[in-house]
C-alpha cells in the first residue's frame, strides 16, 4: 500500500474533509472499542469464574505495556496511516471470528484470554500510530483544534459505545456485541484508505539533534531496537519534549488512580452508591467535553505552555477537593471543574508534543506519551487501593493531587516549556 502525498488545504480542521474523514474513522474505532470491552466483560462473567473474569480483563494490558514503544518504532518506519489501517483490520477480523465462535459454543476463559492478549497487542500498535496521524492530515496551526475534535470524539464514543454494547449483549448475547464491534472497526477502513497524507517539514526545534547527529544516528540504527533507543535519546535531549514527557508522567500517575479507583472507594465510604458515582463521572466527562469543544471552536490558545501548566495546577486542587465534600452534587460540580482544566491541559500537551517533534521521530514520541497513559499509570491502582485502606480517601486524594501539581510546578519552572507556543 502506497500513501498518497498531497498538500493539505489550509482551512479550519472542522471544515477540512480530510480531517473529517479521519475523525469519522477514529470515532467508529473508538465506539467499537467501547462495545468490545463491554462484550468482553459480559462474556468473561458468563464463564462463572470470578478469578477467570479478572484474568480476562487484565490480560490485554500486558501486551500493551510490552509492545507500546515498539508500536511507535513501527509507525515511524512504515507510516502511521498504514499501521492504523492494519490495526483496525486486524481488530475487525479478530472480534468477528470470536463472535462466530461464541455462536457455536459457550465462552471459555482460555479463548477469551487469548483474544484479549491479541487485541492488546494490536492496540499497542494502534495507539501510537493514531496519535501520530494528525500532523500528517492537516497544517500545524490546526493541531490544537484537532486535539479538541479528537477529545470530543473520545467522550462521545464512550457515551454511545457502552449503551450500544449493553443493548447488544441484552439482545443477542456477547456474540452480537462482538459482531457489532467488528463491523465498527471495519467501517473505519474505507475512511482511512481515503485519507490524503501531507508531506511533513522537518524543523529543528531548540535542543533537537543537529543534522550531523541525526545522520550519525541514522547510520547507527539499522534495526528496530536501535531505532527505539534513538527515539528515547532524542526525547531526552530535546529541550521541550523531555519536560513534556515528565509532565505527562506525573499528571497520569497522580490522576488515574483517584479518578478510576479512588472514586469507587470514595462513593462507598460516603454511601453515594453507584448512582452517585455515575453523576460524578458524568460531571467529569461534561467538563472534559467542554474543554474539547473550546479547543475545537477556538483552534488555538495563546501561551499554550503557560496555560497548560496553570490548568494542571488548578485541576490538582480540584482533585484534592473532591474527597473533602459530603454531597454528590458538590462532588459532581468539582469533578466537572477537574474535567475542564485537566482536559484543556491534556489537549494542549498533546498539541505541543505533535508540533515540537521532528517528523522522523513522531511515532516514537507519541508511543512514549501513550505508554505513560496506558501502561504505567494503571500500575497506580493497587497502590491507590492499599493506601486508601490504610489512610482513607482524603489523604490519598491529597497526595495524588500533589503529584499532579508537581508536573505543573515543574513546567512553570522551565522557561522553555512555560514559554512554548502553538503555531499560528
Amino acid at each position: 500500500m502506497t500513501d498518497t502525498t498531497v498538500e493539505a488545504p489550509d482551512r479550519p480542521a472542522h471544515r477540512d474533509p480530510n480531517v473529517l474523514r479521519w475523525l469519522g474513522a477514529y470515532t467508529a474505532s473508538m465506539i467499537g472499542d467501547s462495545v468490545y470491552f463491554m462484550a468482553l466483560a459480559w462474556a468473561a462473567a458468563r464463564t462463572g469464574s470470578a478469578s477467570g473474569t479478572g484474568l480476562v480483563l487484565a490480560a490485554g494490558s500486558i501486551p500493551r505495556a510490552l509492545l507500546m514503544l515498539g508500536g511507535g518504532v513501527l509507525a515511524d518506519r512504515i507510516g502511521p496511516r498504514r499501521v492504523v489501517i492494519g490495526s483496525d483490520a486486524a481488530r475487525a477480523v479478530l472480534v468477528l471470528v470470536l463472535a462466530a465462535i461464541l455462536v457455536l459454543t459457550a465462552p471459555t476463559v482460555g479463548v477469551l484470554v487469548t483474544v484479549a492478549l491479541l487485541f492488546g497487542a494490536v492496540d499497542a500498535l494502534f495507539l501510537p500510530a493514531v496519535g501520530a496521524l494528525p500532523p500528517r492530515i492537516s497544517t500545524p496551526g490546526q493541531l490544537a483544534r484537532i486535539q479538541g475534535l479528537r477529545a470530543l470524539a473520545a467522550r462521545g464514543s464512550s457515551i454511545v459505545g457502552a449503551p450500544m454494547g449493553g443493548v447488544a449483549v441484552a439482545t443477542g448475547g456477547p456474540s452480537l456485541a462482538f459482531a457489532a464491534a467488528g463491523v465498527l472497526f471495519a467501517l473505519s477502513l474505507p475512511l482511512l484508505l481515503s485519507l490524503r497524507i501531507r508531506p511533513l517539514a522537518e524543523p529543528e526545534p531548540p535542543g533537537a539533534a543537529s543534522a550531523a547527529e541525526k545522520a550519525a544516528t541514522a547510520e547507527e540504527t539499522p534495526d528496530a531496537w536501535r531505532d527505539l533507543v534513538g527515539g528515547l535519546r532524542y526525547i531526552r535531549r530535546h529541550s521541550l519534549l523531555g519536560p513534556l514527557m515528565l509532565v505527562i508522567a506525573l499528571s497520569e500517575l497522580g490522576f488515574v488512580g483517584p479518578l478510576n479507583l479512588g472514586l469507587i472507594l470514595l462513593s462507598e465510604q460516603r454511601d453515594w452508591g453507584a448512582a452517585g458515582m455515575g453523576w460524578i463521572v458524568a460531571g467529569f466527562a461534561g467538563g472534559a467535553a467542554g474543554s474539547a469543544l473550546l479547543l475545537a471552536v477556538r483552534g488555538r490558545v495563546p501561551r499554550a505552555g503557560l496555560v497548560m501548566c496553570l490548568m494542571a495546577l488548578v485541576g490538582a486542587v480540584g482533585i484534592a477537593a473532591v474527597a473533602q465534600v459530603s454531597t454528590v452534587a458538590l462532588a459532581a460540580a468539582i469533578a466537572a471543574f477537574v474535567g475542564l482544566t485537566a482536559g484543556l491541559a491534556g489537549a494542549l500537551c498533546g498539541a505541543l508534543v505533535q508540533t515540537a517533534a521532528d517528523p522522523a521521530y513522531l511515532g516514537r514520541v507519541t508511543s512514549v506519551s501513550t505508554f505513560f497513559t496506558y501502561a504505567i499509570a494503571p500500575l497506580s491502582y493497587p497502590v491507590t487501593g492499599a493506601a486508601v485502606a490504610f489512610w482513607g480517601t482524603g489523604p490519598v486524594f491529597a497526595v495524588s493531587a500533589a503529584v499532579c501539581a508537581s508536573g505543573g510546578v515543574m513546567g512553570l519552572a522551565l522557561a522553555g516549556l512555560r514559554r512554548a507556543e502553538l503555531p499560528r
